[in-house]
């Protein structure tokens, strides 16, 4: 790198990366088009971090967009052409239509356009460790445990992840070390713009196929991405899919999972309680660390693992390891609580496909709960119609199901699903599909709040923005009982 290097304490390398920013991204005004979104937001920290003058919009006022504002970028609500004025850089995400009035603008008018994956991958180019976490599932609580794991420790990295996490303040922070750590997400093929030196990749399973079409294509760009990293790939030796799809790869390998066959495993696992777990991450038969964990369920003790990993190849000491890992409470939106009252606790999880779903409700439904209920919102038509058997199965699990509309983000209901066929599939469902989004909100609010009892888990799903449910049953629920 071509840049001033400095020592630390704890050894890390430390580089001037502002000038290279500056450099490479060549810009004095940078405009972002829906600021608010999981992957503008962290991009957004970074480069005001960096020093960058940033302007935004978004289409609602959302608690992003409040900290966004309060990073002191001035944030425009609804998308105007004007809103533009005097940028020389715009970045959109692919969520984006190509009849969005400013993105329009842009196209007119010349100014450098970049969709916020090709501004990813040319941050990605700029270190010397660029830790990327890809997979279909977990990717946000292993990004967000190995920058746990290095912020903790004292290591000034930088992190892009796709949920808030505590300990950087937000979802993206910007340091002056040589590491990078970047959830790696392979909807429309963006990981593959990234430079990884160090993958991860946790798992691969049939999702996005609206734009993959098959499971095979889905199979060769996780291989395609595995293919562009210099330095080492780590992957989950349990799944079967990944451990397929990189037979023969020419890369130095390391494995993780759940026993002594893989480089990395736990041993000797003691649940304390529901959200303690107390155990072992041995590396080749030797004890590298002993930990506790604070997240529940068996996966998560597995994300560690791999956390754990990508971290010692880091050569971060297995004391820095632990502490991490101990002191890691979960990202947001991951089997995150809002609250409790009247005994009924309430929380919010990202899970959005089957096979999360089915982790995120087998670990509830250990904790020792009178009642789970899974208050679900399907995201995407094509998701919901391609699984809607598997969606129907895990949800099953629950002890009450309560869905809501389909959201279709980027699409249109071209498949003619709705969420009362997913309802129709599973015994004594309840399902709220009113056209008017807030009114189906308040509709299923209220339900929840009429019939929860005490000893209830209320545990809303989806990556859309049903944790709005979650918030404002919370507020009834303490309205009620408190």
């Amino acid at each position: 790198m071509n840049s001033r290097e400095i020592n630390t304490q704890n050894g890390n390398k430390m580089f001037d990366l502002d000038q290279r920013f500056v450099r490479d991204i060549d810009a004095s005004h940078i405009h972002f088009i829906g600021i608010g979104g999981s992957g503008m937001y962290p991009l957004a920290q970074i480069l005001h971090n960096a020093g960058f003058f940033l302007t935004g919009s978004d289409n609602n006022e959302t608690e992003t967009v409040e900290a966004v504002r309060a990073m002191g970028i001035k944030v425009f609500i609804g998308q105007r052409a004007e809103n533009l004025a005097g940028a020389d850089l715009i970045i959109y995400t692919a969520a984006v239509s190509d009849s969005n009035p400013e993105l329009k603008a842009a196209s007119e008018s010349g100014v450098r356009i970049l969709e916020r994956s090709e501004l990813l991958g040319i941050l990605s180019g700029f270190f010397e460790n660029t830790i990327c976490v890809a997979g279909t599932h977990g990717k946000t609580t292993v990004t967000s445990m190995i920058t746990e794991i290095l912020i903790d420790g004292g290591i000034d990295a930088s992190a892009v992840i796709g949920g808030k996490l505590p300990c950087i303040g937000g979802s993206g922070i910007f340091g002056k070390s040589d590491i990078f750590v970047v959830e790696s997400c392979e909807f429309k093929d963006h990981f593959l713009k990234l430079s990884p030196d160090i993958a991860v990749i946790l798992n691969i399973d049939e999702d996005h196929m609206d734009y993959f079409g098959t499971f095979d294509r889905l199979c060769q760009s996780f291989r395609n991405f595995a293919e562009k990293t210099s330095k080492v790939l780590i992957i989950n030796g349990e799944d079967k899919n990944t451990v397929k799809t990189m037979e023969n790869i020419d890369k130095n390998i390391l494995t993780f999972g759940g026993n002594s066959s893989y480089n990395f495993y736990p041993e000797n696992i003691q649940i304390i309680n529901p959200l303690l777990t107390e155990f072992d991450i041995f590396k080749n038969k030797k004890l590298l660390c002993k930990l506790s964990l604070h997240v529940p369920g068996r996966h998560n003790i597995i994300n560690a693992v791999a956390a754990a990993a990508a971290a010692d190849f880091m050569e971060i000491s297995p004391e820095l390891i632990a502490k991490g890992l101990s002191n890691f409470r979960g990202a947001g939106r991951r089997f995150e609580k809002y609250g409790e009252a009247g005994g009924i606790t309430v929380a919010d999880d990202y899970a959005h496909h089957p096979a999360e779903i089915s982790v995120t409700l087998d670990a509830a439904l250990s904790m020792g709960y009178k009642r789970v209920w899974a208050v679900h919102q399907p995201f995407t038509f094509s998701r919901t119609k391609t699984l809607l058997d598997d969606f129907a199965k895990v949800l099953s699990k629950a002890d009450i199901v309560l869905l809501t509309a389909i959201m279709g983000g980027r699409e249109e209901n071209i498949y003619d699903i709705h969420t009362r066929d997913l309802a129709g599939l599973i015994p004594g469902a309840k399902y709220f599909e009113n056209e008017d989004h807030d009114e189906n909100f308040a509709l299923t609010v209220d339900y929840i709040a009429e019939n929860a009892l005490p000893g209830d888990l209320i545990l809303t799903l989806g990556c859309g923005d049903i944790n709005k449910v979650a918030r404002k049953v919370t507020e009834k629920l303490k309205k009620k009982y408190l």
